[in-house]
């Protein structure tokens, strides 16, 4: 009864607190909000959210996961590594930042949710063993280029376009350079600097909230968003303006797409519920036409990207008239105009008056007040799209939070249940998007900030979350002026810091093949980004390709004696034969139905190539088990074997395996002279009965073979 209650209510071990650990997990606890804070706007603009999506992020999941989590250090919140593989799983369904798109965060985070607490309920933690290392860490490698590189247009303040190709996206920023605003990319090296710097010279100072606060004082003092609101008829240039309409109309018709895609594959999924095959017809139909629809939405998205782009490139000068302020191309005006020196570019259309910007972009207005409880919105028919990017989350976010976990514990001694962890980071997502919460999990640079600062308890979490609350009441409208510049530079700092290169070339001295799918997944991620997930799915599927191909061919030779007396493969030492009367031959993997043809070959290739040898023994001590298949595949070659006079024996068979071979009558059949208790014993018996030299054959009987008579 004890155990089940604390099983039920994990954070009861954190009783009896003491005025030292309230102490310390109050310090902890105010440390981590103070990164917190930052990093979860700054992630949440990463997952294509607005940012106070990111603070909503931190409030109920942080809670839950700390009540119902393993590890007492371990910080659950937004990520940069998840923040991103949403971004990348909805964005081709729904437009970042509209109301479709956070319904789909919410939701995947749900999802999600489900996922890792079934596998905590069922105790599948174990499952995360099909992430090989080097899959781990070239998709980790990839993933972090391709986060930080994402964030190259907030620094340098031009639009970055979303397509299917993030490589081509990456490049068309690239192409952008010239028209980068310059007062954009100084907030970035500056935050950068301050960071950095701190870091290094103040480590106790929380250098992120510091460059947060310090660029919003300045960009509020110095009038660093500028931005203006204007009607069609005050810009003067009409290509500018025609470029404008078309990109306007297009906004418009994908949202009509997008919502119209939604209610048909709604009315379909109602339709397929009723067993009428008309019904079943007029569903497919539905279907039909919302791929029609996707199609162009897609076509549509494309255009849309491209002329965000190419607006950005239009430039227009202020100058005034007696009618007021209007805008024109530099080549328009006329050479005795005063002008204004600012360059205004496109920034967006909001209720169809357009706006200008000569500054850079701010976080802007976001919303005070808690989250509401709300029931998640549920997209019946993206579930199965979304299903496969929400269990590599799963899976990804479990594998860091356990990570982490046990890397905190080998210092704290604290034991880590993964089990328990996977229920707590479920429940933390389920509850989550109750509230507005997107996809969250354990963080390693928080999570290492509280073990830093000596939180003993979950309650440090609290503390943090409780200090996202206030900032949530009372703190929103001061980070206005926050630049977003300074928000890509944390996410930046944060995933570059993940960038390792040592485990691959330790790999490649370990296993040349695992290494390999090692950087197989890391150009394949960035290749197939934004869908990232998928480039962790194929160096899944080349490591159980691999796994499987070791397993049906496992090491096997055919053995000599080296100079020093121990036995080695002849042809990788260039031995010579220890007789030519007998073949020893290893064996090194199980005998089950997935390698039996491969001992077959190795045992017939042994006796093609030693045609007047009278026995071969195998070497079996690596032969942890044998199925059925084994077992006969075994009696076939013996029978083969003993009609051609030749006897199959063994040695160094672990019990597990001989009982098998006993049960079924193999034993018997063979004879117990043709098992030996190790090597060196068959050997010397099989040296004194057949000996090294062919001729000395001749007086040695054939093997009889009627036992195996049919």
């Amino acid at each position: 009864m004890h155990s089940l209650i604390y099983t039920l209510f994990p954070f009861l071990r954190w009783f009896p607190m003491t005025r030292e650990s309230i102490s310390s997990d109050l310090l902890a606890g105010v440390t981590v909000a103070l990164i917190l804070v930052p990093q979860s706007m700054a992630y949440a603009q990463l997952a294509g959210l607005p940012v106070v999506y990111g603070l909503y992020a931190s409030f109920v999941p942080v809670i839950v996961a700390s009540l119902w989590g393993s590890s007492s250090q371990l910080h659950t919140g937004p990520v940069a590594m998840l923040s991103l593989m949403s971004a990348a799983a909805i964005i081709p369904f729904a437009s970042p930042g509209s109301a479709n798109f956070i319904e789909l965060s919410i939701m995947l985070a749900m999802m999600v949710g489900i996922l890792r607490l079934g596998l905590g309920i069922f105790k599948l933690g174990s499952i995360v063993n099909v992430l090989s290392s080097p899959v781990i860490v070239g998709f980790t490698n990839a993933a972090a280029l391709i986060i930080g590189l994402s964030q190259l247009s907030k620094v340098i303040g031009v639009p970055f376009p979303r397509t299917d190709s993030y490589l081509a996206d990456l490049w068309r920023v690239l192409e952008q350079i010239p028209e980068l605003h310059w007062p954009t990319l100084l907030f970035a090296i500056g935050a950068w600097a301050l960071i950095d710097i701190l870091k290094k010279k103040v480590p106790s100072l929380p250098g992120v909230l510091v460059a947060v606060l310090l660029a919003t004082v300045v960009s509020a003092l110095v009038g660093y968003e500028n931005k203006v609101t204007v009607i069609a008829d005050q810009i003067k240039d009409p290509q500018t303006l025609e470029m404008i309409d078309v990109y306007s109309d297009n906004a418009s018709k994908i949202s009509e797409f997008t919502n119209d895609i939604a209610e048909i594959r709604r009315k379909a999924a109602e339709l397929e519920k009723q067993s009428d095959i008309e019904r079943i017809r007029e569903a497919a139909g539905l279907h039909a036409q919302a791929e029609v629809l996707e199609r162009q939405l897609e076509m549509l998205k494309a255009k849309n990207t491209n002329l965000r782009v190419d607006l950005n490139e239009k430039t227009l000068l202020a100058i005034q008239t007696e009618n007021g302020t209007v805008f024109m191309a530099e080549n328009a005006i006329p050479a005795d105009q005063d002008v204004d020196s600012h360059k205004w570019r496109f920034a967006d259309i909001t209720d169809s008056r357009i706006v200008l910007s000569a500054g850079g972009a701010v976080v802007g207005s976001i919303p005070e007040g808690l989250p509401s409880f709300k029931v998640p919105v549920i997209q019946a028919d993206l579930i199965l799209s979304l299903l496969p990017a929400a269990l590599v989350m799963a899976l990804i976010g479990f594998m860091e939070a356990t990570s982490i976990s046990k890397a905190i514990a080998s210092h704290t001694g604290e034991r880590v249940n993964t089990s328990k962890e996977l229920v707590g980071q479920g429940l933390a997502n389920i509850a989550g998007s109750f509230f507005g919460s997107y996809t969250v999990s354990g963080s390693f640079s928080r999570s290492a900030v509280a073990a830093k600062t000596g939180a003993k308890t979950g309650l440090f979490a609290i503390i943090s979350a409780a200090a996202v609350v206030l900032v949530l009441l009372f703190f929103t409208t001061y980070l206005y002026h926050l630049p977003q510049a300074v928000l890509a530079v944390i996410v930046m700092m944060a995933v570059f810091s993940l960038i390792r290169l040592k485990p691959l070339t330790q790999a490649w001295k370990a296993d040349r093949v695992s290494a390999t799918i090692g950087v197989i997944t890391f150009f394949a991620t960035l290749l197939m980004a934004p869908s990232i997930a998928n480039g962790i799915l194929l160096g899944v599927v080349l490591t159980v390709l691999h796994y499987l191909v070791r397993i049906m061919k496992p090491r096997s030779e055919i053995l000599g004696r080296k100079e020093d007396g121990t036995l080695g493969g002849m042809r990788a030492h260039d031995l010579e034969s220890i007789s030519e009367n007998f073949v020893p031959v290893r064996f090194d993997g199980s005998l089950t139905f997935i390698n039996v043809a491969y001992f077959e070959d190795m045992i017939l290739e042994a006796k093609s190539e030693y045609p007047h040898a009278r026995a071969i023994l195998v070497i079996g001590s690596g032969i942890n088990e044998i199925d059925a298949s084994g077992e006969e595949k075994v009696r076939e070659i013996a029978e083969r074997l003993c009609e051609e006079g030749v006897e199959l024996m063994f040695s160094g068979l672990k019990h597990q395996v001989k009982m098998v071979l006993e049960r079924c009558g193999i034993v018997d059949s063979l004879g117990p002279d043709a098992f030996f208790k190790n090597k060196e014993a068959a050997l010397e018996a099989l040296l004194e009965r057949f000996g090294t030299d062919p001729e000395s054959l001749v007086d040695v009987p054939r093997n009889k073979c009627h036992q195996y008579a049919r």
